[in-house]
């Protein structure tokens, strides 16, 4: 009977060995480290949102004993605090939020969980346990700038923007760097829609700039709308965030895109070894984190050429060692006017990373205005489409 006994029992004991899950994963690597997402839109936005899923994914793939999940469609607002909450208390030890209204709810949620890192994106608030990061996307925008500049027949290029932040204006001003570069004639109309993900509101906006003549429409948009737009008009466009071609080919020229994949793997690696420490990231294309998604075929070779020529550029420009504060590429350099006509940057001088990370005017070119304290009108006449 005692034999019987021991046998079922170490029966029992592998049965319940067999029904525990596996944790997968490489040697040396922490057995299943839960991260967490939280993201502003749909994973099916085909943009912003898209191309952070797809760098949790690649996380997934590069760290196999890693173990992610995701919120969606989680506001700008106080609310967020409580999703962010939500993936410290399941055990998540790394948690990025993407966006760049979940700012403070970050920190806040990041003093209540001391032990967990947090990464926010777009951000420039940093704690012992909060990071934040972001890419050079200005320099893929004043690329597509040089597309969109050799591109263009009426001289008019709309710009369908989403909220009046730094980080768009940045985009904008660097575009119109780009398009003026090869095409000092043209101009950028700008339209705000004041919001990050409205397919509707962004093709309305498309739609009342090439009312107005534009034969380019680009955007900072989440969505393909704009590009829709442009494609029924038989005009063309500019993308953002990933390779949107699919859903206009006739029309998409190229688009700035992120590569998010290879940083996520990277931080949580870090965080893995013991190595990662606070601070602010901003990478360019020399890093792999932001450039181009492969041209039209209607984008003729000269023009591929000279973009190339001017994205080398770029990167060995970030080899070169820049002073403290200063941007590893000579895009916004001097001399530089607004769009009233004031000189912001002398000959020989350039914009720092903390003057463009405050950025709140246009360069000459861009049809707009800032207004002191407010948020960025367009001067682009109001057709059909309803301001807000």
């Amino acid at each position: 009977m005692k034999r019987i006994f021991v046998m079922l029992a170490g029966l029992m004991l592998a049965l319940l060995i067999s029904g525990c899950p596996k944790e997968g994963g490489k040697s040396g690597e922490e057995p299943g480290m839960k991260v967490g997402f939280v993201y502003i839109g749909p994973v099916g936005d085909a943009g912003w949102t898209l191309s952070h899923d797809k760098g949790r994914k690649y996380l997934e793939e590069q760290l196999t004993s890693v173990k992610t999940t995701y919120v969606e469609n989680v506001a700008e607002s106080s609310d967020a605090e409580r999703f962010i909450t939500n993936l410290a208390m399941q055990g998540n030890k790394v948690i990025f939020t993407t966006s760049y209204g979940y700012m403070d709810a970050t920190l806040n949620v990041a003093k209540k969980f001391p032990q967990v890192v947090f990464m926010h994106c777009s951000g420039y608030k940093t704690a012992p346990n909060v990071g934040t990061y972001f890419g050079r996307m200005y320099q893929a925008r004043y690329l597509s700038g040089i597309v969109a500049g050799k591109m263009t027949k009426s001289n008019i290029i709309g710009y369908v923007a989403a909220n009046p932040i730094p980080e768009v204006v940045r985009g904008i001003n660097a575009f119109t760097l780009g398009v003026r570069k090869v095409n000092p004639k043209a101009k950028v109309k700008v339209v705000w829609t004041h919001v990050w993900y409205d397919p509707p509101a962004e093709r309305e906006a498309a739609e009342s700039l090439l009312d107005f003549k534009a034969d380019v429409i680009a955007q900072h948009q989440d969505t393909y709308a704009p590009q829709q737009a442009a494609q029924e008009r038989g005009k063309f466009s500019i993308g953002y965030n990933t390779d949107m071609a699919t859903f206009a080919p006739k029309a998409h020229l190229t688009a700035p895109v992120w590569n998010w994949g290879p940083y996520y793997a990277k931080v949580v690696k870090s965080v893995q070894d013991g190595t990662w420490k606070s601070g602010s990231y901003w990478g360019g294309m020399e890093e792999g984190i932001v450039g181009l998604a492969p041209f039209g075929p209607m984008v003729p070779r000269e023009v591929q050429d000279l973009v190339k020529a001017e994205r080398e550029k770029i990167e060995a420009a970030a080899t070169d060692k820049a002073k403290p504060g200063e941007p590893a590429d000579c895009i916004f350099s001097g001399p530089l006017k607004d769009n009233t006509g004031t000189l912001r940057v002398k000959k020989g001088e350039k914009l720092t990373d903390d003057q463009l990370l405050k950025i709140d005017w246009f360069v000459e070119g861009v049809e707009g205005k800032v207004e002191t304290g407010q948020r960025l009108f367009e001067q682009v006449p109001q057709a059909s489409m309803s301001l807000r």
